[in-house]
């Protein structure tokens, strides 16, 4: 890159910083007048929440609103270079609108890679902070986020294998009511059931109480009582928890392994899962679009100056986040597919892309 380009690449860049912490400091300054009262509740030190919250709650507004920040990053000083005719002067000094373009397509590429990586490693860990502290002090009298209802399940655990388990506790990791199910050519073979079901810490097994257990093959029916039982079921007890926040705390890997895992087990409702995994390749794409659909529009010189393209820019951001929002609601309620879901946003403004390119002065 030349001098010039370099020159665009950094005003790209500390512009996007500047508009980083700014927001940054917004969106704490909120945050905290809102949660005040858990915040003394919790009898923590400024200190310690600043640790054991802000850490984590700091790059989850960041990968939130990263594509926005970029966005209007490039309205900004582009906006300014077109008042103060550097634009013009760019482009008549015999650089083509394409070679003007190149610093941001740098920069765009780059930010969008640090977005990507982040989304798929670093931000998840970060929302393990976060949840944590909302689970404990926040959500504690929430029971729809924090597993207080509800704590019965039914699992396919294998291809022919059913389980269900019936009021599960968190605490003691135990439940109230067990069975067990194998199924053969769509009849059952297998039954186990019992009263209770408890975590064996010491071998990290399921240990059952007043167990029955039913064959049923050729030769007829067979009976059989324990009143204590050892089984190994490919379920652990941290699986047992309907974490309200478990899709931001996974890293993608460990996401897509949890996909599958649950897949195989027949389990429903994973569209939402789906969504975010594909989102977090999604919306990196979105802030390369958006870094040269900002250019494009701030790029002309208009009478309004930087005001009028501040608010163009912020109408096409609200529509943007209204169509993601639109999409992500229709594949999780719905059957929308969630791979569609999370790229009709950059598909529907692939096209406004093109459409502004195609209209600017060159």
């Amino acid at each position: 890159m030349k001098k010039i380009d370099w020159y665009i690449f950094k005003k790209l860049i500390i512009t996007f910083i500047f508009c980083l912490l700014l927001f940054t400091i917004v969106a704490v300054a909120v945050d905290t007048s809102e949660k005040t009262d858990n915040f003394v509740q919790s009898g923590l030190s400024t200190s310690k929440i600043i640790t054991d919250y802000f850490f984590g709650f700091v790059p989850f507004i960041w990968s939130l609103l990263f594509p926005l920040f970029v966005f209007i990053a490039v309205i900004f000083f582009t906006s300014q270079m077109a008042t103060r005719s550097e634009v013009i002067a760019i482009l008549a000094s015999g650089t083509s609108y394409r070679r003007f373009l190149r610093p941001y397509i740098v920069g765009g590429i780059m930010l969008s890679a640090v977005l990507w990586v982040g989304s798929r490693y670093w931000i998840p860990k970060a929302n393990v902070i976060r949840s944590d502290f909302q689970q404990k002090y926040i959500d504690n009298k929430d029971p729809s986020k924090n597993g207080g209802f509800g704590n019965s399940y039914y699992k396919r655990i294998d291809s022919n294998t059913y389980i269900g388990i019936r009021d599960f506790d968190t605490l003691s990791k135990s439940s109230s009511g067990f069975f067990l199910e194998k199924v053969q050519d769509n009849k059952v073979v297998y039954n186990l059931r019992a009263d209770r079901m408890r975590w064996d810490t010491a071998i990290k097994k399921w240990q059952l109480l007043n167990a029955g257990e039913r064959f049923i093959d050729s030769m007829g029916e067979r009976l059989s009582f324990h009143d204590t039982m050892i089984i190994n079921l490919s379920v652990k007890p941290s699986e047992l928890r309907k974490d309200y926040y478990l899709k931001d705390k996974l890293t993608t890997p460990e996401l897509v392994a949890f996909i599958k895992q649950e897949e195989l087990r027949g389990t429903e409702g994973l569209s939402i899962f789906k969504v975010e995994r594909y989102r977090r390749t999604a919306t990196p794409t979105s802030v390369f679009l958006l870094t040269l659909i900002g250019v494009v529009i701030a790029s002309r010189k208009t009478r309004g100056g930087s005001g009028m393209h501040l608010a163009l820019g912020i109408a096409i951001a609200a529509l943007f986040i209204i169509a993601d929002r639109f999409s992500t609601v229709f594949a999780t309620k719905s059957n929308f597919p969630p791979l569609l879901a999370a790229w009709v946003p950059n598909i529907a403004f692939t096209f406004v892309l093109i459409w502004l390119y195609r209209r600017t002065p060159k």
